[in-house]
Formats: C-alpha cells, sequence, structure tokens
C-alpha cells in the first residue's frame, strides 16, 4: 500500500472505494518493462471506472471489452477504436452490429456459428480464435465456458477465411489469478501446435493474444495466508515463449496481452467500517466470533468465495487483544460470509460498532459486482487519486 494510499484511506469519513491511479500506472509501466514490446489492452470488466480507463488510455493501453456498452465507455475514455477489440466469444447479431458499428474490427470466436455471425454483420473483420485451458493453477479457473480445442482451432480459422474473415489470430486465458508459470509455458505448447498446424493450411497469423491471468500480489488465501504467485517465473516463461513462437513464424508475430487485476487490484482499497463484532453458540455445542462489516459480498468483496482480502483495523494498535472470527457482510444473506465461514481470521476483541475497517487489495472486480442494492445497501462510491 502506498503513502498515498494509507493517508486516503485515514482522511476518509465515509465508506468508499479509493484508487490510487499512480500507483496503476507504475504496475502498467512495470509490466511494459518485464513485457516489452507487447501490445497491453486492460480487460475492462476489471475495473470500469472512467478515470482509470481515461489514465491507461493516456499510457497507450488499449481495451479488452466484451460487450458494445463496454466499447462505447472504452471510446469515451480516449481509446482510439484501433485499441479496442471485441474478445467475448459469445456474442449476440446485435452486439456484432453494435461494436462494428462502433469502429471495431477485431473479434473473438470460438465456434463456426459465432464466425458466420461476425461474416454477416461485421464484413471483412479480423477475427482471433480462443483455445480451451484446463485453468489448473488458477483461483478460477474459467475452463469451460470459452474456449475450442486446438482442432476446431483449425478449422474456426479456416472456415472464417472462407467466409471473407482474417484469420488473425490465436488467443488463451489461462485462468483468472493464475499463480503458476507451468500454465503459461502449457499455453505457449498449444500455439506452437495450432500455428504449425494453421501453416499447413495456409493460414498465418499475425498476432497471438495471451490473454489474461497475470496475478494481484496482495491476496491471502482462505486460511489468511499470503497468495504468492510464481510472478518472474511466469513473465519469464512468458517472454521465452515469445521468442520461440518468432522463430517459427513464416511472418512477424506480434502479441498482445490482457491484464485486469494485475494492474488495479493491489492499487484499490475499501474503507469501510465494523458493523457488529458478536458472540453466540451454534448449533453444534461450539462458540464463535462473528465480525459484520458494512461491505460485503454484494456492495465489492464478490470474490471472497475463494480468497481474503488483508484488512486492518486503524484505530487498533498492534498490541491490540485479538480473536478469531468469521468475517461476513451486512446483508440478510446466509452467502455474504468470506470463505463460507470455514476459516476465521484474527480481529481485535474491541472493536466496536463504526470502527474503520480497511480492505486491501481489493480494487479488481469490486464496482464490477456491485448490485445497485441488495437489502437496501447501495454500491459504494469512488475516489481516484492523483499525483500530488
Amino acid at each position: 500500500m502506498t503513502a498515498r494510499l494509507r493517508a486516503a484511506l485515514a482522511a476518509a469519513d465515509d465508506d468508499r472505494i479509493i484508487y490510487d491511479l499512480p500507483g496503476i500506472e507504475e504496475r502498467y509501466d512495470e509490466l511494459r518493462r518485464r513485457l516489452p514490446g507487447v501490445d497491453v489492452r486492460f480487460a475492462m470488466k476489471a475495473c470500469p471506472v472512467d478515470e482509470v480507463l481515461a489514465r491507461l488510455a493516456e499510457k497507450g493501453a488499449g481495451f479488452d471489452a466484451a460487450s458494445s456498452g463496454e466499447v462505447a465507455q472504452a471510446l469515451g475514455a480516449g481509446a482510439p477504436a484501433a485499441r479496442i477489440h471485441y474478445g467475448n466469444t459469445v456474442k449476440s447479431d446485435r452486439g456484432i452490429l453494435a461494436a462494428h458499428r462502433l469502429g471495431v474490427r477485431d473479434f473473438a470466436t470460438d465456434s463456426p456459428e459465432d464466425v458466420l455471425a461476425i461474416a454477416a454483420l461485421a464484413p471483412g473483420a479480423r477475427v482471433f480464435c480462443r483455445l480451451a485451458t484446463t485453468g489448473e493453477g488458477a483461483l478460477w479457473g474459467l475452463s469451460r465456458k470459452f474456449g475450442c480445442t486446438p482442432d476446431e482451432a483449425v478449422r474456426v480459422l479456416a472456415g472464417a477465411r472462407a467466409a471473407g474473415l482474417t484469420p488473425a489470430g490465436l488467443s488463451v486465458h489461462v485462468g483468472s489469478q493464475q499463480m503458476t508459470a507451468a500454465a503459461w509455458r502449457r499455453a505457449f505448447d498449444t500455439f506452437a501446435d495450432v500455428l504449425a498446424a494453421l501453416a499447413r493450411r495456409g493460414i498465418h497469423p499475425d498476432h497471438v493474444n495471451l490473454g489474461g491471468g497475470l496475478p494481484a500480489l496482495g491476496y491471502r488465501d482462505l486460511r489468511g495466508r499470503p497468495l504468492v504467485p510464481e510472478l518472474d517465473e511466469t513473465f519469464a516463461a512468458i517472454r521465452g515463449g515469445m521468442a520461440r513462437l518468432r522463430a517459427a513464424a513464416r511472418d512477424p508475430l506480434r502479441f498482445v496481452v490482457e491484464p485486469g487485476r494485475h494492474l488495479v487490484a493491489d492499487h484499490g482499497a475499501i474503507r469501510a467500517h465494523v458493523a457488529r463484532l458478536s458472540s453466540r453458540r451454534h448449533p453444534d455445542g461450539g462458540r464463535g466470533y462473528w465480525l459484520f462489516l458494512s461491505c460485503g459480498r454484494f456492495n465489492g468483496l464478490y470474490e471472497v468465495d475463494r480468497l481474503h482480502y488483508p484488512l486492518v483495523f486503524p484505530s487498533h494498535g498492534a498490541a491490540a487483544e485479538l480473536v478469531p472470527a468469521v468475517v461476513a457482510g451486512p446483508t440478510c444473506d446466509s452467502d455474504d460470509v468470506v470463505a463460507e465461514g470455514r476459516v476465521p481470521v484474527q480481529v481485535p476483541r474491541a472493536a466496536a460498532s463504526g470502527d474503520p475497517v480497511w480492505i486491501l487489495s481489493s480494487g479488481a472486480y469490486a464496482v464490477s459486482y456491485m448490485t445497485r442494492g441488495f437489502n437496501g445497501y447501495g454500491p459504494l462510491p469512488h475516489t481516484c487519486l492523483r499525483a500530488g
């Protein structure tokens, strides 16, 4: 957490999510240094906040849009249509037509039916085919809804060429919050095989989209232990994989990456407050503490099914007496519980209603997954910090 973000959290007197724009810029610059020459297309769903998008657009980032609505938002943030692609393989006819009218010319696909729709509604467009992965090594595997097999990818891109489209590339997603470098090495093995099969058909894509999956660094696992991804090894695997594919390609090959949480998660934090710390006996005879926060699964912390966010209680010192408590949100819904209540976390015994709580590394998907007012708890307002 930067000094800027800490000061803003300390100064906040109401619940809100705070984004550190200079911190996001620094993470973007670091990514460009780690993967030189790679085209960065920010996955908008991770943080559809106009100020964040505008700052990334100013830095030269493009955008991975999953709907025509996201395309319009990216254009409004200052990105040219040439730096926006429609990365969702699930598209209605209306969505394809609207995105094409807004200037998008690059579309993800993974099925012959989608290819025919793109050919009819976005004639002459460029398509890149998403390959399926197992998602092994990621917190969220994303292994079923999207992507096709290598053999099917060859047929899909051959069909795209026959339909008058440009078979422009391949893409993959190794799973969200991918913790291992091995997943990327497996992806490059698949890319190499499919590119070779395409070349035998006279199809030579001009780019490979590495998709999302780059991890945040500040999360904790369901037992409260730091989640430490193999980040250095991952970047080394990606650089080595790109060199391998470029060496085998007949024509120059570009690379695209779609970071989401990697850029924003650790540079966003929520200022919430304690609703109540309570103790009660459970039906099994045990007794336990419950910490109810003003922010939960339905207004900013949707991903508590797989991770813990670090909690800071600024009004309680390091010497405060701690008790193990299940952490839960404020709503009248039994799903609004961190880690389904399986693993308590240490919280100050003296925590009282109204005490501020800082929820760190919560900048990814917090805004995206907020409801408009489940049980009357509205979405959090946001503040964006700027340099100085």
